[in-house]
């Protein structure tokens, strides 16, 4: 029975190509995401042991400049006692936070986040052992800075040169005293690091004597456990020590949970175009039972057993299986190696690292490519193996009985049913009902496959009309034809229908809350500019005071958290410019007026009011972060608005309590609006700071709308790989269908039917099966996305469903151009047939 599967599989092997493919790419699509994140986790994990590869014991406080209550760092006298210690051969002080470097267009180079500045700690010898320089030296001075190699490339940067850097205070100019290269994590992300000479950065990011971190080398012969205990001793309050391999080890079982998180979102669209897939290998074997099922019957007849029968099915699925599987473990190799080079162009810098092709990898490829083969070969090689001897030598193709046609229709209404009615009851449950939609979804889905070929009659049934009066005698076969086997056209178009149900899905829900956010920024906000840093961090007082000066300035207001405890919770409060802040966020108030913010007076969300009973003239206890106490009144109760906190005091009154206010942003309103001109006084009034960002009303409606178009984009993008394989089905039907309708293409032909015309009944045909499956996702994908949105009411405001007709109507014209390109080679097949050669096919 191999040899008759072996002979089989290369006797149709044009008519498996379109199998093949679709496993070649599911298979792809898990080993490329294998191997791309084994070895992006293990480049990842090398470059961590190597960064702690002279580290015995680390030691990491949690001080915070900007914090009073935060505890101390370790001071040089505290370092000096660790370097005295006989174990130690070294002891390196470490300091470091935001630091941007402008490039010779004022623009800021890297990605703002991981964006750093640091302190060099040379040794006896001048040097640090973290940084190697490959032209001048460290940072010898007050007013001198060293860049990592990349960094000053791409700002053309030459030892000697003037550079400008911004921390969170205004920019300075220093004279670049070197240029290094390192393993720091936040270069090989994209960003940059400055290096200042060790005093400079520790009065910018911490207090002058004081290290955040140190770094401690073992001496030949001291094992880390016994130095550990010796150096605990001696650290400040809050200090933390702990071994280098310690911290190592928990570095790379974060990144492997990164590459795991990762991993899991790949591999379910892969496990998407995989389903698609096992309808179009189902499809394939369906059809090839039927086209054989002479021979079949033969084999029966000469003595082979059903199981024997059924086995060779299964057996040249499991060929089909294996072949796919090492063309698509390969294309998956190909792919890894692709993705790889992409981060590497969109500027993510992977460290250097060999490709990692682990067992879990290849066994995963093969076991799901052949699996998912056999397993949708099991339905067809069944069916062929109870057919019986007579009655598959007395008909070229077996119909389905009436009983079986009744239990599908049967269990597929129940599950559509069932899955509708979750799916319901998940949307009626809040935010906790997801889980269940997502359940209600699975049975949906799979009850509206199984009653597609039913569905199919009627929905299709409604066109013919149209397509008879449109193309005439062509329309009016393709329609015939699309129906004349509804198991076929459905198993066809459920491809198309998962995919577009998703697709549908996805959309409805991402311009939905897409709109709700835009309406948000529209009906929250007045002001015209929005000054942020670059890496999200706070901003200096002093661009506060600066914009206060600038011209064409009405009103300015930073954004200034705080936590003071108000009746004994911390409360999230919003620092204001009291005269101010009313015109530049549009705050609706229920009662009082924010405008009376005074030394007095504070003002709460409604949210807040009501669960914490308070009214506007209440008189409340509070406690701001140094300790003080005083008592405030309820001066206004407004709205929710996002853009605030849950309460509102005035920024004066809450800088009396704090050396470091948190300036997260600033608000301005100008006069004239928003214009080139008005941009410019502000860019000029902050000192032209390459780590300021300065945006517009558009650009914050895009930052929440363009995050939801990009997860969108990529969405799209995953899910291709399953439409792609929906496309082979529909070209695999079709050719398929145009083998074993030789002999009536032939009458046709001869009783009149031009080439032309025969193109055009394949083509409406694809069309038809096409749009038949897209019309189905489409309706399921807008219920499921109305679903999941009333999941997320009570976190959005003013949440209103928005089915995006436009996408929609993209989406149909999509499937019936996919119709149309699918149906170009079996046309073409269809009508170069010979008409004597096809009458006489039997």
């Amino acid at each position: 029975m191999f040899r008759t599967a072996l002979r089989n599989v290369l006797a149709h092997k044009a008519r498996l190509l379109m199998t093949v493919l679709a496993v070649v790419l599911g298979v792809a699509f898990v080993s490329g995401t294998l191997v791309f994140t084994d070895t992006l986790g293990n480049a990842f994990r090398n470059q961590s042991a190597k960064s702690y590869d002279n580290v015995a014991v680390a030691v990491t406080t949690p001080a915070d400049q900007r914090d009073p209550k935060a505890p101390h760092g370790v001071s040089t006298a505290a370092l000096a006692k660790i370097q005295g210690l006989d174990g130690v051969d070294t002891a390196t002080g470490r300091v470091n936070g935001f630091a941007g470097v402008a490039d010779p267009d004022g623009k800021l180079i890297g990605n703002g986040w991981s964006n750093t500045g640091a302190n060099f700690f040379p040794d006896k010898n001048g040097k640090d052992a973290a940084y190697t320089f490959v032209d001048g030296k460290g940072p010898d001075a007050a007013d001198r800075i060293a860049l990592d190699k990349e960094t000053a490339e791409k700002g053309k940067y030459h030892v000697g040169d003037q550079v400008r850097v911004a921390t969170n205070g205004p920019v300075k100019e220093y004279t670049l005293s070197g240029v290094f290269t390192t393993e720091d994590g936040a270069v090989n992300a994209g960003g940059s690091l400055v290096l200042f000479e060790t005093p400079v950065a520790q009065k910018l990011y911490l207090r002058p004597g004081e290290f955040m971190n140190v770094d401690i080398s073992a001496a030949s012969g001291t094992s880390a456990d016994k130095l550990l205990a010796e150096v605990k001793p001696l650290l400040p309050k809050g200090a933390d020590a702990r071994t280098g391999q310690d911290l190592a080890d928990e570095q790379a079982r974060g990144i492997e949970d990164s590459m795991s998180s990762l991993n899991q979102m790949l591999l379910a669209f892969a496990a998407i175009a995989l389903f698609v897939g096992i309808f179009l290998i189902a499809n394939t074997f369906t059809m090839l039972v039927a086209q054989r099922t002479k021979e079949l019957a033969l084999m029966r007849a000469v003595g082979a057993s059903r199981r024997q029968v059924k086995r060779s099915v299964l057996l040249e699925a499991a060929v089909v299986g294996v072949l796919a599987s090492v063309i698509g473990f390969a294309l998956g190799l190909g792919l890894a190696v692709g993705l790889r080079s992409a981060m590497s162009l969109i500027g993510g810098k992977i460290p250097a690292g060999p490709l990692i092709i682990s067992p879990t990898a290849v066994a995963a490829a093969f076991g799901v490519g052949v699996l998912i083969t056999v397993l949708a070969a099991w339905l067809p090689a069944r069916r062929a193996a109870k057919i019986p001897p007579v009655a598959a030598m007395s008909s070229v193709h077996a119909t389905a009985t009436v009983k079986s046609l009744v239990l599908r229709n049967s269990i597929g209404g129940v599950l559509t049913a069932l899955g509708c009615a979750v799916i319901a009851a998940g949307a009626s449950m809040g935010s906790d009902g997801r889980t269940v939609i997502a359940a209600g979804a699975f049975f949906a889905l799979i009850g509206v496959i199984v009653l597609i070929p039913l569905l199919s009659r009627p929905v299709i049934a409604l066109v013919r009309p149209l397509l008879k009066r449109l193309f005439g005698v062509s329309g009016k076969l393709a329609a015939q034809n699309a129906v004349r086997n509804p198991r076929r056209t459905g198993a066809t178009a459920s491809a198309l229908a998962i995919g577009l149900t998703l697709v549908t899905g996805i959309s409805v829900l991402g311009v939905t809350v897409g709109d709700a956010v835009d309406r948000m920024t529209t009906d929250n906000l007045k002001a015209d500019y929005m000054v942020s840093m670059a890496n999200g961090d706070s901003l200096d007082p002093s661009a506060l005071s600066a914009l206060e000066k600038a011209d064409g300035v009405e009103a300015v207001s930073p954004h200034q958290y705080a936590f003071p405890e108000v009746g004994g919770e911390p409360l999230m409060t919003s620092g204001v410019a009291p005269g101010d802040v009313s015109k530049l966020f549009a705050i609706k108030t229920v009662s009082g007026s924010v405008d009376s913010l005074g030394d007095n007076e504070f003002a709460v969300d409604r949210k807040t009011a009501k669960s914490n009973g308070w009214k506007t003239g209440d008189t409340l206890a509070v406690e701001y972060e140094d300790g003080k106490k005083e008592k405030l009144k309820v001066g206004a109760v407004y709205e929710d608005n996002e853009f605030l906190s849950s309460a509102l005091m005035s920024k004066d009154l809450l800088n009396q309590h704090t050396d470091h206010p948190y300036i997260r942003e600033i608000w301005l309103k100008m006069d004239g609006g928003e214009t080139a001109a008005n941009e410019k006084a502000v860019v000029k009034a902050l000192g032209d700071n390459p780590a300021m960002s300065i945006i517009d009303r558009q650009g914050i409606r895009d930052m929440a709308g363009g995050a939801i178009n990009t997860a969108l984009n990529i969405m799209y993008g995953l899910l291709a790989m399953a439409l792609i394989i929906a496309v082979l089905g529909v070209v695999n039907t079709l050719a398929m269908s145009v083998f074993e309708r030789q002999q009536e293409i032939g009458m046709l032909r001869a009783i009149g039917l031009d080439r032309r015309r025969v193109k055009r009944m394949i083509r409406l045909e694809a069309v038809v099966i096409s749009l038949f499956g897209a019309v189905i996702g489409v309706v399921l994908g807008t219920f499921l996305g109305w679903a999941i949105g009333q999941t997320l009411k009570s976190s959005i405001p003013d949440y209103t469903l928005i089915i995006p007709w436009d996408r929609i109507g993209i989406f149909l014209l999509l499937a019936a151009l996919v119709g149309v390109l699918a149906s170009l080679w079996p046309a073409r097949s269809a009508a170069k047939l010979n008409m004597l050669t096809a009458i006489k096919t039997e």
